[in-house]
């Protein structure tokens, strides 16, 4: 199962060339992975409670306390991004489509891949990638495990990780 997140582009991710930025992209990743894995207790759900209010992004996988002074870091081990097409300026927002492709003991790859719009007929492919997280304990900075309620939120999500071509 995958997470579909809408993310709308600004005009400053563009660049010279009229197409968002291969910088900005990774921004555009971390701003979707952040929708889907970060709570939101500002309508009444405890932080890392799963209980925050559910929207199209979230669906329940949003279990994570991001807030400064949070417990827990989600730092980024590694990331690699294969650009298929450039995204010209779209008024609709992107669809990026999240899912994890593998869950470890203190770490997760998040695969992504980026559509134009969603719901229109050819959906073109611009991006794949895969961002290895770490969870660390912000007191001891050291790795910490997944604990039972980020796993079950996050293991209906599990499928193949992506491959990317080589050359």
């Amino acid at each position: 199962m995958r997470l579909h997140v809408p993310i709308r582009l600004r005009w400053s991710d563009l660049d010279a060339y009229a197409h968002v930025n291969n910088a900005e992209m990774l921004r555009l990743l971390e701003e979707a992975r952040i929708q889907a894995f970060w709570s939101n207790d500002e309508a009444g759900g405890a932080a890392g409670s799963g209980t925050a209010p559910h929207d199209t992004a979230s669906r329940g996988t949003a279990v994570l306390d991001g807030r400064p002074g949070a417990a827990t870091l989600t730092l980024i081990a590694r990331l690699e991004i294969e650009y298929l097409a450039p995204i010209p300026y779209l008024r609709a927002p992107i669809d990026i489509q999240l899912w994890i492709g593998k869950l470890g003991g203190a770490s997760l790859d998040v695969c992504y891949v980026v559509y134009g719009p969603a719901g229109q007929e050819s959906a073109r492919l611009y991006a794949r990638a895969t961002t290895t997280i770490v969870l660390v304990d912000a007191a001891t900075e050291r790795p910490r495990k997944i604990n039972e309620l980020e796993r079950t939120a996050w293991t209906p999500y599990l499928e193949p990780a992506i491959t990317f071509t080589r050359k």
